[in-house]
């Protein structure tokens, strides 16, 4: 980061914070958030700061977005980006929120050349250099599910990163230090592993989405590192590691570090 981007965020840091009466109102509640350390929740408040200041979260069809709400968003979006930087968002700038479920009408095309018309109910959509689109009702179940691998918002931005290269395809730009074949391994014998199972029937630890496409393949296992990680990390470990280096954050420690902290404070209660 230059001299003039490192003064702009400092302007920006001390002109625009989220306050903190408002930030642990909102942040306490959310389960994706335990076990941060209180280094990263700092920072985490911080890339929310800049994030509610460089995009524009608003109400589609006159559905309100109360403070508490943009927070919300904010901090679960800049929560894959804590280890990253805020400057993977800077192709975009609109975050459009509905009430609940949206519908979509769409032209698409086949390989073979045939249109076809599609009327979707969606929770969140997003657009390489356009907005990302969600539902609230969908944000409060997921925020109520708790650790369940489920969460819109993540998922919408696992989307946002892998198309910074200007596809979705499952791939998202990697780390200089990450070679591309690891990754490419882990995650086709994986997609491949679980397409198989639901072509027989076979019960599946994840979200059956996944198997859609690579991209939402990308999506869905994201949401489970951040939000299941326990989940992910035992039935498709090398995934886990994968995604581990990229966004160089480690969750499943975080909620073993969690739990052990919740039994030592119970401990001393007794």
């Amino acid at each position: 980061m230059n001299i003039f981007k490192r003064a702009r965020v400092r302007y920006v840091l001390h002109r625009y914070p989220v306050k903190y009466e408002a930030w642990e109102a909102v942040t306490g509640k959310m389960a994706v958030l335990q076990g941060l350390t209180s280094v990263e929740k700092a920072h985490l408040r911080e890339l929310t700061a800049l994030f509610l200041h460089e995009k524009r979260i608003f109400g589609a069809q006159d559905f309100q977005v109360t403070e508490a709400m943009r927070i919300h968003v904010a901090a679960t979006a800049c929560l894959p980006i804590l280890h990253l930087g805020i400057g993977l968002f800077s192709a975009w700038s609109d975050v459009v929120i509905y009430a609940d479920a949206f519908r979509v009408s769409r032209d698409e095309t086949d390989e073979a050349g045939v249109v076809h018309h599609q009327d979707l109910v969606l929770s969140g959509e997003s657009w390489e250099r356009g907005p990302v689109i969600l539902s609230w009702g969908d944000i409060e179940q997921d925020r109520h599910r708790g650790h369940q691998g489920h969460n819109v918002i993540i998922h919408e931005i696992a989307h946002k990163l892998d198309m910074l290269d200007g596809s979705a395809n499952g791939i998202p730009p990697l780390h200089v230090s990450m070679p591309v074949p690891p990754w490419t391994d882990a995650f086709s014998t994986a997609y491949d592993e679980l397409n198989d199972r639901l072509e027989h029937h076979h019960p599946v630890s994840v979200d059956p989405y996944a198997a859609t496409s690579p991209a939402e393949f990308f999506a869905v296992f994201s949401e489970y590192f951040f939000c299941a990680p326990d989940i992910l990390h035992a039935h498709f470990h090398d995934v886990y590691r994968q995604l581990q280096l990229y966004y160089r954050q480690d969750p499943l420690n975080r909620i073993r570090a969690d739990k052990a902290a919740g039994q030592t404070t119970h401990e001393a209660v007794d």
